[in-house]
């Protein structure tokens, strides 16, 4: 067994034991795959653990930063209280569409809304409706606008809240200083603001499984 097939099958052995897809998770993952959405949704034992992230923190708000088909929004929305709000923000208006589809048929249309349009036009309207702040922020969008989106979280959010930003190692790429990849250089000005920010404390995490080697990081708001 090669590094790869060992790391999907223990991604597999965990998933079947601690997070199998139900059939509102599985229909979601066929109809984005149906509508050949990009395969770059989160797992099924991410998405779990963004629903315990959410369960942790005790999360009643919730901001989505890239919705895709909406997998990862339906895990989130999980956690939140009937009286919860998951705001997430699609650029492409085709993917919104499947996901708000997938939204409505897991139930959670009351507690989730998409809202189309590139994120960084999204979220100062979004600030301009002085909105409470948010508990947790998942960012999860291109890569190029990591720091961005960051910056916006931290806006956003208050004291106590967690921010989540999915795909930090780029197979290992991160550790390119020189480099002038929009993915590498996003994320390492992502990273580096975590780790300089008076107001956020924060680590990031290499990961191995069914997508590869990646990685997220973690950053709590301070005051």
């Amino acid at each position: 067994m090669s590094e790869s097939q060992a790391w999907d099958a223990v991604d597999a052995y965990f998933t079947d034991h601690l997070a199998p897809d139900d059939e509102v998770t599985a229909a979601a993952l066929r109809d984005s795959e149906a509508a050949e959405l990009p395969h770059v949704n989160v797992t099924a034992n991410q998405g779990k653990l963004l629903q315990l992230l959410a369960e942790i923190q005790g999360a009643r708000t919730v901001l989505e930063i890239g919705t895709l088909g909406g997998y990862s929004t339906i895990w989130l929305a999980r956690a939140l209280p009937a009286d919860g709000r998951l705001i997430s923000l699609e650029y492409d208006p085709r993917h919104a569409e499947v996901a708000t589809r997938n939204i409505a048929r897991a139930g959670l249309d009351k507690l989730v809304e998409v809202r189309v349009g590139p994120a960084l036009e999204s979220l100062p309207l979004l600030a301009d409706e002085n909105p409470p702040p948010f508990d947790l922020v998942f960012i999860d969008a291109d890569k190029v606008n990591n720091a961005h989106y960051l910056e916006w979280a931290l806006r956003l959010t208050s004291v106590g809240s967690l921010i989540v930003v999915d795909n930090v190692v780029r197979g290992g790429r991160v550790v390119e200083a020189d480099s002038d990849a929009g993915d590498v250089v996003g994320t390492r000005a992502a990273i580096e603001l975590i780790g300089s920010h008076p107001r956020l404390s924060g680590t990031a995490i290499q990961t191995v499984g069914a997508k590869g080697y990646d990685g997220f990081a973690l950053a709590r708001v301070l005051a």
